[in-house]
């Protein structure tokens, strides 16, 4: 084998359909178009998600619920995922926490929760605590300190545009 022996596979090379050639071709008078309609002339597009004059799916749907454009989103860290990953005494900030793996991806304000035992003290920095996470913290014999956010980056945060 060598590249003058090479050929394409079978059904890989088909003419061009020459619509709109005379009734012979097959493809005459209309060229496959049909008649009339928006789809025979020359310039249509579809928009999306028409069915031909059909309710679309997106207009026969129920709406539901309500979606608050102001949320403010948290990356959410649990006390069992610390507990695993801090030594007694650590110092826990939003920085360490990106560096062993446990937030990722966009830079969103830190929320601790309650969810698992903590046995070692922790200095923990985040911007918002449960109430549950508090206590355990304290009760492990370590600090809580909330971060408070500087009024830019609440307006950034708050801003949907800028997510």
């Amino acid at each position: 084998m060598d590249l003058s022996n090479l050929k394409p596979a079978r059904g890989a090379k088909q003419n061009k359909k020459r619509v709109g050639r005379g009734p012979g071709s097959g493809n005459g008078k209309t060229a496959g178009r049909g008649h009339k309609g928006a789809q025979s002339r020359s310039g249509y597009s579809f928009k999306r998600g028409f069915e031909g004059g059909q309710m679309p799916l997106h207009r026969r749907l129920p709406k539901r619920g309500f979606n608050n454009i102001f949320r403010t989103e948290y990356a959410v860290v649990n006390l069992d995922q610390l507990e695993q990953v801090f030594d007694a005494g650590a110092m826990v900030s939003p920085e360490s926490l990106r560096e062993v793996g446990l937030i990722r991806g966009r830079k969103l304000p830190i929320k601790v929760l309650g969810r698992g035992e903590v046995t070692k003290a922790f200095t923990v920095h985040a911007h918002k605590f449960s109430g549950k996470a508090a206590e355990k913290l304290a009760a492990a014999g370590g600090t809580v300190e909330a971060i408070v956010a500087a009024p830019a980056e609440e307006a950034a945060a708050a801003d949907p545009g800028t997510r």
